[in-house]
């Protein structure tokens, strides 16, 4: 099963792992589970970091990722054509281009934010 991480799931599951929830934990751990992060995480993680909003560097991002076995899923036009339908529930950009892309892609999203499931059609795990 495919599993998108949200970009903060990432980071405590490479740093705070005890604060994912032992449901999630199980899923991300399961023998089917495929684990996913998206592009925009890795602009994401970029850019606070660049603001001094996050202590996170390029080789903590690329040493997590191989180390819990990711594939970073790129985004595309058709994620992006997804943000046209989007109703304005979230209002994180980041966040938003997330949602639209588990949405094209039909994959369900590991993430504490509880703005996700206000959108039809997102399966959240948490």
């Amino acid at each position: 099963m495919r599993l998108l991480l949200d970009t903060v799931t990432f980071i405590w599951a490479i740093g705070s792992p005890e604060r994912i929830s032992s449901k999630a934990m199980r899923m991300m751990q399961g023998l089917q589970a495929r684990l996913e992060l998206s592009a925009i995480s890795l602009s994401e993680i970029a850019i606070k970091q660049a603001l001094g909003k996050l202590d996170f560097s390029a080789d903590d991002v690329r040493i997590g990722i191989a180390d819990l076995k990711l594939r970073v899923l790129p985004y595309t036009a058709d994620h992006a054509y997804q943000l046209f339908s989007l109703p304005q529930q979230h209002t994180d950009p980041f966040d938003r281009q997330i949602i639209a892309q588990a949405l094209a892609e039909d994959i369900p999203v590991v993430t504490s934010d509880e703005k996700f499931r206000l959108y039809k059609g997102i399966q959240v795990i948490w």
